[in-house]
């Protein structure tokens, strides 16, 4: 059972998966007309997961090093790593397709419109809601979050 905009909204309700027809021809991404695998396909939650994981790591340790100079006080820590977090985002997003820990883990962000780059609208968008968490957690039938279906962008294979 799916929503007006494309988002899985089963549950208990809707029966056992056993029941509804499988379409044996559908990956995730093709309906965006991306390929099932290798380059330009869309991320795993997995990958894109640790991608994420690495991020966090480097705004801690930027926030270790400020903290460590005397320029953040420990009170401060947590607020300052998500804001190193966030500018990291998305001034890597807008200048180059990608943050540090998607280049690591060969992932980037393209938009699936015209626009020749994510920019810095969309890279302060997708932050905010990454930010939140639960919007990330919230993903269609191609495994994009809502995150990515509000800004028209998807994390691909590089």
């Amino acid at each position: 059972m799916s929503g007006a905009d494309g988002f899985r909204l089963g549950s208990w309700l809707s029966g056992p998966e056993s029941e509804r027809p499988v379409d044996e021809s559908s990956y995730p991404g093709k309906a965006l007309g991306l390929p099932e695998t290798g380059s330009r396909s869309l991320a795993r939650m997995g990958r894109r997961t640790v991608a994420l994981l690495v991020d966090w790591l480097i705004g801690y340790g930027l926030a270790g090093l400020a903290m460590a100079f005397g320029l953040l006080s420990v009170s401060t820590l947590s607020t300052a790593v998500l804001v190193v977090w966030l500018v990291l985002g998305i001034v890597s997003l807008s200048l180059f397709g990608f943050t540090p820990g998607q280049l690591a883990l060969g992932l980037m962000v393209v938009p699936l419109d015209d626009a020749p780059r994510v920019g810095v609208i969309r890279a302060v968008v997708r932050g905010v809601l990454v930010a939140l968490a639960v919007p990330a957690l919230l993903t269609d039938a191609d495994g994009r979050g809502l995150q990515d279906r509000l800004t028209n962008t998807a994390v691909l294979r590089r």
